[in-house]
C-alpha cells in the first residue's frame, strides 16, 4: 500500500501511524504544506492520511495553501481513495463535503473517553472498536456531521467525534495516533491553550498516560488493518 500524508506544521506528524506503517512494509510518503511542498497526482497514493494542526480550516489568507488543499481533498474523494483524517483533517474533510465548521461548545484537551454510535458496529472500519474507550483530544473546533456520512463516535464534550463517508473516508475529531512525544510536541508549542475549561486537563494529566497510549496504539492499529484490507480490494 501506498500511503501519502497532508502534514500542516513541524509538530504534528505521523506519530503511531508511522511505526504501523513501516511495520508492515508499506510506502510511505508526505507533502509539507508548510513549506510549501508541491502535492502528487492522484495516481502516486492509495490511501491518504490528513493530520491535525493549530489552524482553522477557514484561515484561508494566513495559510494560503489551505485553499490548494481543499481542492486536493475533494479530488481525492472524487477519485475514491481510502482517506482518515484527524482533528483538522477531518475538519477539512467535513468542510470539503459541505458541511460546517464551527467552535465547539468546549475546548477540549486531554484523555477522554470517547463512545460508538450504531453505525459503527455497522463499519467495516470501526467495529473493530470497543463501544467506549479513551482517546486523546486536542481540539476547539469542531465539525458538523457531512451530508450522507454516518456518524461514528461522540464524547461529553464533543457531539461528533467520527464519521464515516461513501464507506472509505473516515474522519476522527480525537487522537488515536498521539506518542508521548507527540503530545509533548503540542505541550510545547499549543500550551497556551491549557485555560481553564470543563474538559481542558492540566499540563501533568496529559503526559505520562502509557496505559493510555499502549491501548490506543492498539486500537489503532485495528483500525489501520482494516483501512489497509479496504485498499487491497480496491
Amino acid at each position: 500500500m501506498r500511503l501519502h500524508y497532508l502534514q500542516h506544521v513541524p509538530f504534528e506528524e505521523l506519530a503511531k501511524i508511522e511505526i504501523w506503517a513501516k511495520g508492515k512494509g508499506h510506502y510511505v510518503s508526505g507533502t509539507k504544506l508548510f513549506k510549501k511542498e508541491i502535492l502528487p497526482p492522484m495516481n502516486f497514493f492509495d490511501c491518504l492520511i490528513i493530520l491535525g494542526g493549530p489552524m482553522n480550516i477557514y484561515e484561508e489568507s494566513k495559510f494560503p495553501w489551505l485553499v490548494e488543499e481543499k481542492k486536493f481533498i475533494a479530488e481525492a474523494i472524487a477519485s475514491e481513495k481510502i482517506i482518515l483524517g484527524v482533528c483538522l483533517g477531518a475538519q477539512l474533510i467535513a468542510s470539503v463535503l459541505g458541511s460546517p465548521v464551527y467552535r465547539n461548545r468546549d475546548k477540549e484537551i486531554g484523555w477522554f473517553e470517547v463512545i460508538l454510535t450504531q453505525g459503527a458496529k455497522e463499519s467495516v472500519f470501526f467495529n473493530v472498536l470497543p463501544p467506549k474507550f479513551v482517546a486523546f483530544h486536542w481540539h476547539g473546533d469542531t465539525f458538523g456531521l457531512p451530508p450522507g456520512s454516518t456518524r461514528i463516535a461522540r464524547s461529553e464534550g464533543c457531539e461528533n467525534q467520527a464519521f464515516e463517508y461513501d464507506g472509505r473516508v473516515l474522519g476522527l475529531q480525537f487522537h488515536l495516533e498521539s506518542s508521548g512525544e507527540s503530545i509533548a510536541n503540542l505541550i510545547k508549542n499549543c500550551g497556551d491553550e491549557l485555560s481553564e475549561g470543563k474538559f481542558v486537563q492540566a499540563e501533568k494529566e496529559l503526559v505520562g498516560q502509557d496505559s493510555y497510549l499502549a491501548e490506543m496504539e492498539r486500537l489503532l492499529f485495528n483500525l489501520l488493518d482494516k483501512v489497509e484490507s479496504k485498499c487491497s480490494e480496491t
